[in-house]
């Protein structure tokens, strides 16, 4: 099994985690938001120093590249970039929806027909989201949807969703369907990125250290400045 350094930084949350042999060696998280710039670096280097004292080799690192905050996976695909540079190892771009709903599978059981909806802020009553099956397979692209009444109409009347993520409160104020079930509290944090990454290094499905860009969804919109110009 390889030892991979995940990063996720897609929300508020930063984490990493330091993998190998199929579980978590190490691993560090801040919950407090808005926290990445100062404490990735941190977190980065006491993986680091914990793999050089105990003469672990890293073989991989492993970075959420979104859909998410624009700050947070340019932060973290930036410090990727630059360990797979300077450690020569490759680059593996995790999916963050396909994470959380990993995360949701690993974490309870529901029916074999129930489809997965991972949903992260996109601001005002907007998300990113996809539909995934048992398998993880695509039912809805990953996108930037609008929520209203009839959002997975067609859907929901086959089958149960599960929806989740910090995106999930907008939905559940606005669709209500019996077939609709909400899991609350449930984040993208860097442990949870072991299964995902270990099968990517298995597969050697890497991508570009100098070329690779996060997965924005939607073009970046930048706000004015609230400060006074003196």
């Amino acid at each position: 099994m390889a030892t991979i350094l995940n990063i996720e930084t897609s929300t508020d949350v930063c984490s990493v985690a330091l993998t190998r042999d199929g579980g978590v060696v190490e691993h560090r998280e801040n919950y407090d938001g808005h926290t990445h710039s100062t404490l990735l670096n941190v977190f980065i280097d006491e993986m680091l120093r914990y793999a050089k004292t105990r003469e672990i080799a890293i073989d991989a690192i492993a970075v959420s590249i979104g859909p998410g905050s624009y700050t947070g996976l340019r932060i973290g695909l930036s410090e990727a970039k630059g360990l797979a540079f300077g450690l020569n190892v490759p680059l593996i771009g995790i999916n963050t929806l396909k994470l959380m709903t990993v995360s949701v599978m690993f974490s309870e059981f529901y029916d074999d027909e129930v489809l997965y909806a991972p949903m992260i802020d996109a601001r005002r009553m907007e998300v990113y989201t996809a539909i995934y099956n048992q398998a993880l397979e695509e039912q809805v692209e990953p996108t930037s949807m609008i929520v209203d009444e009839d959002s997975f109409k067609d859907l929901l009347e086959k089958t149960k969703i599960v929806f989740f993520g910090n995106g999930s409160d907008k939905v559940e104020k606005v669709l209500h369907h019996p077939n609709a079930i909400f899991k609350p509290r449930v984040t993208p944090v860097a442990c949870d990125m072991l299964a995902l990454a270990e099968k990517a290094f298995r597969e050697k499905d890497f991508i570009d250290v100098a070329y690779s860009t996060p997965l924005y969804l939607k073009e970046f919109q930048a706000t004015k400045s609230k400060k006074k110009v003196l």
